[in-house]
């Protein structure tokens, strides 16, 4: 069974720091990458069993909205539980050499 994908979205690199940060430590998950979506718009992407990326996507959510702006940082959240293995191999939501020591 693949591992879950959970993302987070959101406008701006001190947000996404946030939320890979709070991410990593909330839950029993691997840090798999990030994507720059575009200028400002980043996504955390993170695998492991879906209860954990649960865990993490919300501890994530969480972390971005203490960080003070007067604008909106988060931009959409979601998880994937079991992933097709086509969207493995297309997306960059795989664990990778450089992950492969964190993965859970």
């Amino acid at each position: 069974m693949p591992a879950a994908v959970g993302m987070v979205e959101v406008k701006g690199l001190p947000p996404a720091l946030a939320a890979a940060d709070a991410m990593a430590k909330a839950a029993n998950v691997t840090l798999v990458g990030y994507e720059k979506v575009s200028s400002a718009r980043y996504t955390i992407i993170v695998r492991g069993v879906v209860s954990e990326v649960q865990i993490s996507v919300a501890a994530g959510v969480e972390a971005v909205g203490r960080v003070k702006s007067e604008e909106k940082l988060l931009l959409s959240y979601h998880v994937i539980a079991s992933p097709d293995a086509n969207i493995d191999l297309v997306l960059p939501i795989n664990y990778n050499e450089a992950t492969e020591q964190f993965r859970v």
